[in-house]
Order: structure tokens, then C-alpha cells, then sequence
């Protein structure tokens, strides 16, 4: 009788577990080309980061509120200080134009021709607290040393009174709780601003778009990002997929959230009312929303820009290029979503 109880048991267990996996992110046969990456705050300079490790991967590149590309160097004193507030001045942006040579002489970034070829989107808020609106001005001069034609390629955008965050148009479906006022920023960073910064993202990184749908009916999936092994990495992450993308061939969109604005934090409110999705899904556009998790060496679930997520011993840490173990996780789910539904 025992063995047959504890049998019962471990069979109600195994249910209990399986319940609960999550799917894994699936095989969707994305097109490579037009690929972009947007991101606000440490999603913001997350997002750089890939683009310049990866240029030949993405066509656009948007930023809200973030600084120029490596600004922290691989401290958090210089990320505090220089690349957040200018307590220690503002960024040399001739030394990250050093920094960038030796990564591209070692393999380690996108070599110059394929960054000159990015097409790049800028936002700030003119009250940010958090990161100082300069900041924005600096990566779009940075920016337009590196592009072929920063004229053509390079939209900067500074919005008077608004703080830090992304800001979206009130939408009466996004839970009151779930919005930070416009012009204060902090809270969920998610901001009233009757402002659609992801169709104007989107619009300038990809040309005429289909208009957004009023009521997106499009499958938001909840997957085990367990298989992309990366510290500071939560363990699930979101995917929206549209009806029409199922059987293939559609262009990939990835959203970094910022810090403070992980799934542990607002659940699944970032995903689900960025604004994305309705141009998504009028223009067959997959979303992935991957996740960020917290811990002692980043409390507020921030992705890794000044190097935490790195060995502890390294000196200079590798998070800004290549071999960035967040990096390559997010390379690897992009590499996934653009794998055969037959691999």
C-alpha cells in the first residue's frame, strides 16, 4: 500500500510539473532581413549593444532614453556617474570610438561598412531624471559618425516634458496601476503620454507600414527562456506572434524592456501594451519580448550594460560585444525564431 501511495504521489507530482513547463520559443522560419531591435532605458543600451556586436543581423536600430553605445566601459562607477547622471562628466566619446576599433580589430564587433549601413531611431525625454537627456544627444552624434548617411538613416527625437520611460497613448485596456505619469516618469516606466513612440520607431526604421489594428487578436506566448542560458536572465520571456506569421516568412521585431519593468515587476504589461503589437500585426511582424530578472548585482532586473553579468574576475568585461553572455542569448532566440518549422 505504501508503494502504491508513494507511486500516486510522485505520478501527481510529475503532473503538477508538467503543468507547469512552459513551451519552448518556437521554430517560426522568420526572414532574416529587416530584423530590428528597440529598446528604452538599459534595454536602450542593450539594444546597441547587439546592433554594433551584430550589424549585418539587424536593419534598424530604435533607443529610448539611453546614452552612447559602451558608455559605462565596464564599471558601474562610470555607469553612475557618466552615463546615467554627469557627476563625472560626459562620455569621451573618442575613447568609445577607441574601444570600438580594438573590439572590431579582434573580431569581437560588426566591422564599420555593416554599422554604416544601420538605420537608427533616437528618443529622449526633456525631463528625464534618470538618465540625462544629454545623454541622447551624445549616442545620436555617435551614431552619426558611424552611419553611411546620418541624414537618411538617423532620426533624433527630444520630447519636451516628458520623463523617463516609454511613453504610449492612454489606452483604456492598460490597468491604471500599470501607468506612470507623463511628464514624472519612475513608477512602471510606461508613460500617459498620448504619444505612439512604436509606430514612429517603426515607421522610420521600415518605410510606409500598414496602419495598426484597433483590437490585435494576435497569440502572446509565454516561453521558457531556460535553453538560453544567461545570468541576469529571467526565466521566462514573451513572443507575439500573429495568426498570419504561424506557416513562416515574416521580419522579427525585439523589445527590451528598461529596468523596473521586468515580468517580476508588471507582468505581463510591458508585452502586452507597448504598442507594438497592433503595428505588428498589421504589418506580419513577430515581437519578442525577452526578459531581464533581478538579483543582489541588479536589483531592478536592468539587461547588462556596464558588465555584472560577466565573470568576476574579468577586468574588462566582454558584455558589449560578441562574446557578452547576454548577447548571445538574445542571438540565440533570434537565431531560433529564424529556424525552419521543419529543423
Amino acid at each position: 500500500m505504501k508503494a502504491l501511495l508513494l507511486s500516486a504521489g510522485l505520478l501527481l507530482a510529475f503532473a503538477a510539473n508538467a503543468e507547469e513547463r512552459l513551451p519552448e520559443l518556437p521554430q517560426l522560419a522568420l526572414s532574416p532581413d529587416a530584423t530590428s531591435v528597440i529598446g528604452v532605458s538599459s534595454g536602450g543600451y542593450m539594444a546597441t549593444q547587439l546592433a554594433v556586436a551584430w550589424p549585418q543581423r539587424f536593419q534598424g536600430l530604435a533607443v529610448l532614453a539611453a546614452g552612447p553605445w559602451s558608455c559605462a566601459e565596464g564599471g558601474l562607477g562610470q555607469a553612475l556617474g557618466r552615463c546615467m547622471s554627469l557627476r563625472r562628466g560626459s562620455p569621451d566619446l573618442d575613447a568609445l570610438n577607441v574601444r570600438l576599433r580594438d573590439y572590431q580589430a579582434r573580431g569581437l564587433v560588426g566591422e564599420a561598412g555593416d554599422i554604416a549601413e544601420l538605420r537608427a531611431f533616437v528618443w529622449h525625454g526633456g525631463e528625464d531624471r534618470v538618465i540625462d537627456p544629454s545623454l541622447g544627444k551624445a549616442l545620436a552624434e555617435q551614431l552619426a559618425g558611424w552611419l553611411a548617411d546620418p541624414e537618411e538613416q538617423l532620426k533624433a527625437v527630444e520630447s519636451p516634458g516628458v520623463g523617463h520611460g516609454w511613453p504610449l497613448e492612454a489606452d483604456a485596456q492598460i490597468p491604471p496601476g500599470r501607468l506612470a505619469r507623463c511628464s514624472d516618469g519612475g513608477g512602471t516606466h510606461m508613460l500617459a503620454c498620448g504619444m505612439d513612440i512604436a509606430g514612429e520607431a517603426l515607421s522610420w526604421l521600415h518605410g510606409t507600414l500598414e496602419p495598426p489594428v484597433d483590437a490585435p487578436t494576435a497569440r502572446l506566448l509565454r516561453f521558457d527562456q531556460a535553453p538560453f542560458d544567461a545570468r541576469g536572465l529571467g526565466d521566462a520571456g514573451y513572443v507575439l506572434i500573429p495568426e498570419t506569421c504561424e506557416s513562416g516568412g515574416c521580419r522579427l521585431t525585439v523589445a527590451l524592456h528598461g529596468c523596473g519593468m521586468t515580468e517580476e515587476l508588471l507582468d505581463d504589461a510591458f508585452a502586452r501594451h507597448s504598442g507594438l503589437n497592433e503595428w505588428a500585426e498589421a504589418n506580419r511582424r513577430v515581437v519578442l519580448y525577452p526578459q531581464a530578472s533581478s538579483s543582489l548585482a541588479n536589483p531592478q532586473g536592468c539587461w547588462d550594460w556596464w558588465g555584472f553579468a560577466e565573470s568576476t574576475w574579468q577586468l574588462d568585461p566582454l558584455h558589449d560585444t560578441r562574446e557578452g553572455t547576454q548577447v548571445k542569448a538574445l542571438m540565440a532566440m533570434i537565431e531560433r525564431l529564424e529556424q525552419s518549422l521543419e529543423e
